[in-house]
């Protein structure tokens, strides 16, 4: 019984073998008879296939490239991730010296267009308990800067309120070593996008051209189509992003000294700038940041290297549809009385949107300063609740927020409205055949 089974298993192996060598005009091949030779070539064809398709798989790496989050169950806070990932250092606090650091060229966005490519669909909210941490994951360099088919929103955005609001919303400190950095900043935009997306950003001499707006950079003489402007401000015509460049003085604390913010919904540029790092987040009331933050952030803060580039997500609600400044919490030139308390409690679902931010932390090697991107995708709640497991998922996260949080947040001005709406979606999701029992596997956060 044994021979025959190994007869089956051969001859059906060199049946396989044959067409695969009638293809490939290797017909003398198979007139070799003992079965050794014939294992051989099997496997020859076998590490031959492993071959191609290794070399398709590695052609792929961007698409798996994307660092995951600890296990929700076991958050990594700021400190654990700072001791484990960076080395310690024993630098002068206020000194930098310039470093030899050059960021890896970046790949080309596999058929980018600014037409069809569309937002990442980031859901940074999880089931269970709501932890206060940082949520830091490292980083790959071709993931820096992220655009998609919403760009021109954006940059029209942008551009209005530069007009609108100029230095409110853009500004840069006039300390040399604070301009070197934005300078240093508008270097590295250009290259990268040039790199990244070359269908619209093509590099020149003195910088950078935008195909698409027809908008051209000259870094040397910091101008825009032979316009003068902060430095920080033509960055900010060039990304979704908001930007914020913070420098570290001899008092060990890091600085907001140089910042692009015109699409921040519930912050402003103008009462930030100048603040050290703590007191940003002690004036915002952010929750658990003296208690669980504060440290750990320092920390981060002085190890943070040039090539240890960092990103995070987080989210909000809003209860209007602007993208550049939430109406909902009061006047953008309000002097005070901004807050949740101003807006109105349980408007209907039509008026909920998801906010969520993505924010990416680097180290620029010549200047020190620590670079924040904050990218913004801003969606109705009624949209991404049509996705599959979100609306149950979203509802459990919101449930799950602390007093402080729910607070910060906003919760009690339009949660009523919001959870009966989400539990009735995942109800229905369910209904239609929803495989709860899946969906831990369908996507890692935080997607």
């Amino acid at each position: 019984m044994e021979s025959a089974k190994l007869w089956v298993q051969v001859n059906c192996n060199v049946e396989r073998l044959r067409h695969v060598a009638e293809s490939a005009g290797m017909e003398r091949l198979l007139t070799v008879k003992p079965v050794p030779y014939v294992l051989l070539a099997l496997a020859a064809v076998s590490l031959l296939v492993k071959f191609i398709q290794g070399k398709q798989k590695r052609s792929r790496t961007w698409l798996k490239s994307r660092s995951r989050s600890p296990d929700p169950e076991k958050p990594t806070d700021v400190t654990t991730f700072a001791e484990k990932r960076m080395k310690a250092t024993d630098r002068t606090p206020g000194i930098w010296t310039p470093l030899d650091f050059k960021r890896p060229a970046a790949s080309p966005y596999p058929d980018w267009s600014v037409t069809d490519t569309r937002p990442l669909p980031y859901r940074p909210f999880r089931h269970g308990p709501y932890h206060i941490t940082m949520g830091l994951r490292s980083m790959h360099w071709d993931e820096w800067i992220e655009l998609d088919n919403h760009y021109m929103r954006y940059h029209e955005d942008k551009k209005r309120r530069i007009e609108a609001r100029g230095s409110k919303c853009c500004l840069t400190n006039p300390d040399p070593r604070v301009w070197d950095g934005a300078v240093e900043l508008l270097e590295e935009l250009s290259a990268y996008l040039s790199e990244r997306y070359p269908s619209m950003f093509r590099k020149t001499d003195v910088g950078v051209h935008n195909v698409l707006t027809n908008e051209s950079f000259d870094v040397t003489k910091l101008t825009m189509n032979g316009v003068k402007e902060d430095p920080m401000q033509l960055c900010a015509r060039l990304t979704q992003d908001d930007l914020a460049v913070m420098f570290e003085k001899e008092d060990g604390q890091y600085y907001l000294l140089a910042g692009a913010v015109l699409l921040a919904g519930f912050w402003r540029l103008e009462d930030k700038y100048g603040m050290p790092l703590s007191e940003i987040h002690t004036s915002a009331d952010v929750p658990g940041y003296k208690q669980k933050l504060e440290k750990g952030m320092m920390n981060f803060f002085r190890r943070v290297k040039p090539d240890g580039p960092v990103v995070r997500n987080n989210y909000f609600m809003q209860v209007d549809d602007e993208l550049a400044w939430s109406s909902s919490i009061g006047s953008e030139d309000a002097q005070d009385g901004i807050g949740w308390f101003t807006a109105e409690k349980d408007l209907a679902i039509k008026h909920h949107h998801f906010r969520s931010e993505r924010q990416s932390l680097r180290r620029l090697p010549r200047s020190g300063g620590v670079v924040f991107t904050i990218r913004t995708y801003f969606h109705p709640v009624t949209e991404i609740a049509e996705e599959p497991y979100v609306p149950g998922r979203l509802a459990s996260a919101v449930r799950n927020w602390g007093e402080d949080v729910s607070k910060y947040k906003g919760r009690e001005r339009y949660g009523d409205v919001l959870l009966e709406y989400l539990d009735k979606k995942h109800e229905e999701q369910v209904a239609n055949g929803l495989d709860l029992s899946k969906e831990e596997g369908i996507k890692a956060y935080p997607y």
